[in-house]
């Protein structure tokens, strides 16, 4: 099986390893991760299925979870400067500038020019492995996008 591709947007804070662990604890909290829901939608909103955690945490959902991997954020664990495996690397502005042709996207720039960044995440990130954006709105840090391939 092929890894699978999986992506969210979150509120903007400067912290961005804070705000990937408070997303990693939503998703684990509302069970939007392999083997609960063995391939969940993305992104995840507000009429989701949240079945609820069906483990007693994120590494023991991790374990269950085997090689197949959670097919979710759960899998990414860590922010890096570079690609890494269960890492997520903030893009710089040379790589916004390319995908955007500005640093600063819009929501509505990630949302219309999805191609341009999947084909980018499929030539530049592997499985286990994800990448994160600030997204703006009217000039200021609106929204963080998360995305990443799963381990299987």
């Amino acid at each position: 099986m092929g890894a699978e591709l999986h992506w969210y947007y979150v509120k903007y804070q400067p912290d961005l390893n804070a705000a990937l662990q408070e997303l990693r604890k939503r998703e684990f909290e509302a069970g939007r991760y392999n083997p609960v829901i063995p391939f969940p939608e993305f992104p995840p909103g507000p009429d989701s299925p949240a079945p609820g955690a069906q483990h007693a945490s994120i590494a023991e959902a991790m374990e269950d979870a085997a090689e197949d991997g959670t097919r979710s954020i759960l899998d990414l664990h860590c922010i890096s400067e570079s690609i890494e495996d269960f890492c997520v690397m903030p893009l710089d502005d040379d790589t916004l500038r390319m995908l955007y042709g500005t640093a600063r996207p819009t929501h509505e720039m990630v949302e219309e020019d999805e191609e341009a960044l999947w084909g980018f995440l499929e030539d530049k990130v592997d499985r286990a492995q994800g990448i994160a954006l600030t997204v703006y709105k009217d000039g200021q840090p609106d929204e963080i996008f998360f995305a990443g391939f799963s381990v299987d």
